[in-house]
């Protein structure tokens, strides 16, 4: 009889140790995001186990004391039952039959279980857990203690670290992995809403050089020419000098006013009809931007640096784009800038934003210091190359093909795999 209480007692704490070894892989694998969202939703269980795992040196504390403790009961229980059956070897054969049983039963298979189904088993045995961590707790609270107490003994500190959520999402982003396109572009916007308060305006910016303006001193017909022959709905005004902006004429206000007067044009004042022009730094960051341009509900800027000079223009459209990849519609100009060729190696103009090559082609090249390829290849050549010379940055290889005056207007990239 003595044999067969032994037995059911040895069963009912491996029970319980394969309990706490799935609670405890269960509450550590859960996914946080998931059982949040499910609270918002009204899961109560979820809710539970949200608030356990906020406090996770109770929870782990707990669960280990737990463990430990009906290991070792059923090893002493196991012990005594069968020194009783084989005398002295009954300790050898304890060791082996329950470094056996609970390895498998208490530990891998429960363990196994809990890691393929986390969410649903912590919420199964949330109402369980609660109490019992409450009635651990003091036990759990000292055995911490006495740890942190004898860790400082040994000069290591214990600094309670909140987690950089940024850094989490970026590690999850990595790991939505594939080679399918819809997977590439879905990895390469969620990076680039995180990298938005990271890159400024004058990384993404229009530069002045290709931005269409108008002379507000031009004869009115050249200008109701340009804006009617333009892509663009909104175009600077100046006079004078293209550094002195006067104002941004939209096209549907021209083209009010000339339905306003018939068509007759000859005494428009093409300044007093362009809108006041709003000038941003380039140091601006893109969120700081989107979010100027939702409170102003405007969707075009002027950039300027730090000593007022015109730099280029920044528009919604810009920035979406960065989050997106390229929006084009019937009146933009398809200029990729980006040509493939049949080795493998690329043709590139040299105004081609790094930001664009990393996000299209999935390369880590930096752009701490410049932003086009261009710049680049003038920072860590320390030179103004020739055409015709070749570099290697990055296990890059990069071929001049084309200078204009000091512009390197175009260029050969053979990325690392194909230039070994």
């Amino acid at each position: 009889m003595d044999i067969w209480v032994s037995i059911i007692v040895i069963f009912f704490l491996l029970v319980l140790s394969a309990f706490f070894s799935g609670s405890e892989t269960a509450f550590t694998t859960a996914s946080r995001p998931r059982l949040h969202g499910m609270e918002k939703e009204g899961n109560k269980r979820a809710g539970m186990v949200n608030k356990i795992t906020e406090r996770k040196d109770r929870l782990i504390g707990a669960l280990l004391l737990g463990n430990n403790l009906v290991n070792i009961m059923a090893s002493a229980v196991a012990t005594s039952l069968l020194i009783k059956l084989f005398g002295e070897a009954g300790v050898v054969y304890a060791t082996l039959a329950m470094t056996v049983i609970v390895l498998i039963f208490s530990e891998v298979l429960p363990k196994t279980y809990a890691l393929h189904h986390a969410d649903k088993m912590a919420m199964v045995i949330a109402p369980i857990l609660r109490p019992l961590i409450w009635l651990f707790a003091p036990f759990a609270a000292t055995i911490n203690w006495i740890v942190r107490i004898t860790l400082r003994l040994f000069g290591a500190q214990i600094h309670v670290n909140a987690d950089n959520h940024l850094e989490v999402l970026r590690g999850v982003i990595e790991l939505h992995s594939g080679e399918d396109k819809e997977v590439h572009d879905q990895r390469a916007m969620l990076r680039s809403i995180l990298d938005l308060a990271d890159v400024e305006i004058r990384e993404i910016m229009i530069h002045r050089k290709t931005v269409a303006m108008i002379d507000a001193d031009d004869p009115v017909e050249k200008i109701i020419d340009d804006v009617l022959g333009s892509p663009f709905t909104r175009m600077p005004v100046y006079r004078g000098d293209t550094d002195n902006i006067v104002g941004v004429l939209h096209a549907k206000a021209l083209l009010r006013e000339l339905r306003a007067n018939a068509g007759i044009h000859a005494h428009l004042d093409i300044a007093a009809l362009a809108a006041e022009p709003w000038f941003v730094p380039d140091a601006t960051t893109l969120y700081d931007q989107l979010q100027a341009f939702r409170s102003r509900r405007e969707h075009f800027a002027l950039v300027i640096d730090e000593y007022g000079t015109f730099m280029g223009i920044v528009t919604l459209e810009d920035i979406l784009e960065e989050i997106v990849g390229e929006i084009d519609d019937e009146h933009d100009i398809a200029v990729s800038g980006v040509r493939k060729q049949s080795g493998g190696g690329l043709m590139v103009d040299g105004t081609v934003t790094i930001r664009d090559l990393n996000r299209e082609f999935e390369w880590n090249l930096p752009d701490e210091d410049y932003s086009t390829l261009a710049g680049l290849i003038l920072h860590e050549a320390k030179a103004l190359p020739d055409a015709g010379q070749s570099f290697t940055f990055y296990d890059f290889r990069f071929d001049i093909v084309k200078r204009q005056r000091n512009q390197i207007t175009l260029v050969r990239v053979t990325p690392p795999a194909i230039a070994e």
